[in-house]
């Protein structure tokens, strides 16, 4: 009973203890270094992380940008502390067994949201009746899609080096698409604007995209453009058909690519030294409505360093009692 008695009081006493009195910065004389990607839409949830980790006293260098194979490599040696930028499944093919045992994969800035597929103009699909990438072994459609008269079926792809480029190119390959569809594969954001304006003149457009992206802001699916299927033969056993997918052709859909999250990626000696920021990776969420929103403030041009400290700036005053409520959480972590 007395023993009772004790706990009991010593848990009201902790209850009772104002976030205020934890360190407010138990980041304060650590020096972090952070790493981002080559794309464009990966610096937004970065700054807004990287804001978070000052808010808590740490110093953050300036990010290097890096391509997700030389990422993992230098996180493993502890050459770079972490990153925001690991989509997965995508980059699983490069979480080496070294990688995972010298680091790890912490919370979900984006959870099972990250889809990917094929899109066609809704207007030019609903007139061929364009249902699966099959349909583009018909001579009207591979016709229509024909931009610069070479007998394909124009797709803008992914640049070599992306993990979807592989996975578009095995979806030509096995579906005998080759010789009916050209993969462009130049820059994306440069391709994708050119198709852009293609669509506002009336002009059939055919492509990949995932999301969050400005693409499927501006290009609405089910106003715009449609999903369509990839045959389901074509499909590996992971790619599963998805249900009620806003703007696809049919409900299931068979999008050809696992749907992907997008994870925090940190050094195992970083995370365990850093209890405070291991616990603001593992909170931090955002949505992928206010992804794609920004995007399209950096297609507009809105997209130097200083544009994207504003919008991170301007995310976080938005969402601030669960920013407050995230940071108070980690400062706890670190007592």
């Amino acid at each position: 009973m007395f023993v009772r008695t004790i706990l009991s009081c010593c848990l009201l006493v902790l209850l009772s203890i104002p976030a205020n009195a934890y360190n407010q910065l138990p980041g304060e004389g650590v020096t972090i270094k952070p790493a981002r990607a080559t794309w464009v839409s990966g610096y937004f949830h970065e700054t807004i992380i990287r804001k978070g980790l000052e808010e808590l006293g740490y110093s953050v260098k300036k990010p290097k940008d890096l391509s997700p194979a030389i990422f993992y490599k230098v996180v493993s040696l502890g050459d770079i502390d972490y990153w925001p930028n690991t989509w997965l499944p995508n980059q699983n093919h490069l979480l080496s067994d070294s990688v995972k045992e010298r680091a790890s994969q912490v919370g979900y800035v984006l959870k099972d949201e990250g889809l990917q597929g094929y899109l066609v103009s809704k207007e030019y699909a609903d007139k061929f009746d364009i249902k699966s990438l099959d349909d583009f072994k018909r001579p009207e459609v591979i016709k229509a899609f024909d931009r610069d008269n070479d007998g394909k079926a124009d797709l803008t792809g992914c640049p070599s080096g992306w993990a979807c480029a592989k996975i578009i190119d095995r979806h030509l390959k096995e579906n005998g698409l080759k010789k009916y569809v050209r993969h462009i594969q130049a820059s994306y954001e440069a391709a994708m604007a050119s198709n852009l304006g293609a669509y506002k003149s009336g002009e059939p457009i055919f492509y990949y995209a995932w999301t969050p992206s400005w693409t499927v802001f501006k290009l609405k699916p089910g106003k715009d453009v449609v999903w369509i299927n990839v045959p389901e033969e074509y499909n590996t056993p992971s790619e599963k058909p998805l249900e009620n997918v806003v703007g696809a052709v049919s409900s299931p859909i068979n999008m050809g690519f696992e749907v992907a999250s997008i994870r925090v990626t940190a050094n195992n000696n970083f995370l365990e030294k850093n209890p405070a920021a291991k616990k603001f990776f593992t909170l931090f969420r955002m949505s992928v409505g206010d992804m794609n929103a920004q995007q399209v403030k950096v297609q507009e041009g809105k997209k130097s360093q200083k544009d994207i400290n504003a919008q991170a700036d301007e995310w976080i005053a938005a969402n601030k009692e669960l920013w407050n409520s995230w940071l108070d959480q980690a400062r706890q972590a670190a007592n």
